[in-house]
């Protein structure tokens, strides 16, 4: 297409005809094209850029995972498997120890088996205490105080672990101290495992203590998650069969939500296994290993903390480093089977306000 455009007549008598000339212009359909054009390129520029974005957490993971396994390759080769469960006898002191720098001996023993008795004594506490607050904010929390109570409960998940560490430190250990563990001495200490060895308070009791206050909230909030995904109906179906509020709800909601919570069981004990600077304050920081709970001990992420800093050679790095591998590949493992446990009951589907 052209536009016409008319040049005036000139001023002399007998002049020339008009000059007709034709200038180029763009067309609707050409511009639509174009923009089209345009679009598509941005389109494409975008999908690759989220493409990007995605893999970068492979790359991230894949990298932290090569680090890990370099720098623990002078353990690896001296140790082996045996790392994890060998222990050392002094020539000359004839003292057995797990954990030893200035004879260039380790074995991360003692700091597995501190991490897996304080993560279970957590998940003995929070267990019960979480699946209570869920069934009580899913099933029976009246509307009024149903936001405040789960807003307050998902608040201690934002809380700094230094802060629980603090606290535990200033408040909980006396506690522990002067009224809980007299207590569990008394009526159980014939078992062994409450023996009175331990004056300052510290150990796996006040170290599972305070991880149970921490992963409180995850099991909660993801129990809640798996118990709103239960179909209404189910419970409905209870109810008209003349079941009591108590047998709908074992009935008809925790049965068929069971697997999920076995998922953010896992998932809270992924991250007890994790947990560092808390359980460093409290546990004491021994490389022992002792059956009494109210001992000091260690934990495989409190070791790494405590000590990286202040290694004494490359082979302390390295044993250092190498607990890190392990502990970075049971947190996978742990993490992964848990997701999987909650995505078999919710499918995918977030937790709705009922």
């Amino acid at each position: 297409m052209s536009q016409v455009h008319l040049q005036p007549e000139p001023s002399e008598p007998g002049g020339q005809q008009p000059t007709v000339t034709t200038a180029p212009v763009v067309s609707a359909e050409r511009r639509f094209l174009l923009s089209r054009g345009n679009s598509v390129n941005a389109d494409r520029f975008f999908s690759w850029l989220m493409l990007l974005c995605g893999l970068s957490i492979f790359v991230i993971v894949g990298l932290i995972a090569f680090e890990l396994v370099v720098r623990s390759e002078l353990s690896w080769h001296k140790f082996g498997l045996s790392f994890f469960y060998r222990s050392f006898t002094d020539p000359y002191t004839h003292v057995t120890t797990f954990w030893d720098p200035v004879n260039q001996f380790f074995g991360a023993r003692p700091f597995v088996y501190g991490t897996i008795v304080s993560s279970l004594l957590a998940l003995i506490i929070a267990v019960p205490l979480a699946i209570g607050v869920a069934v009580f904010l899913t099933e029976m929390c009246p509307r009024v105080l149903r936001s405040p109570l789960a807003f307050l409960t998902e608040l201690l998940a934002a809380i700094p672990s230094v802060i629980y560490g603090l606290w535990a430190v200033f408040v909980l250990v006396p506690i522990l101290r002067e009224q809980i563990n007299p207590f569990l001495i008394r009526m159980l200490g014939w078992t062994g495992f409450f023996a009175d060895d331990n004056p300052t308070g510290l150990g796996y009791m006040s170290a599972g203590v305070i991880l149970a206050i921490m992963i409180l909230p995850i099991i909660s909030s993801l129990t809640r998650e798996v118990m709103t995904a239960v179909p209404h109906s189910q419970r409905e179906a209870v109810l008209a069969l003349g079941a009591t509020r108590w047998e709908m709800i074992r009935m008809g909601v925790l049965r068929n939500a069971r697997i999920g919570i076995v998922g953010s069981i896992i998932l809270g004990l992924g991250r007890a296994l994790g947990e560092t600077m808390a359980v460093a304050m409290v546990i004491g920081a021994t490389p022992e290993i002792h059956r009494s709970l109210l001992a000091n001990g260690s934990s495989m992420a409190t070791v790494i903390a405590n000590e990286y800093a202040e290694a004494v050679g490359d082979m302390h790095l390295s044993a250092l480093t190498e607990i890190g591998l392990a502990l970075f590949i049971v947190t996978i493992i742990v993490n992964f089977f848990a997701q999987l446990l909650i995505w078999a009951v919710t499918r995918g589907t977030p937790a709705q306000a009922r």
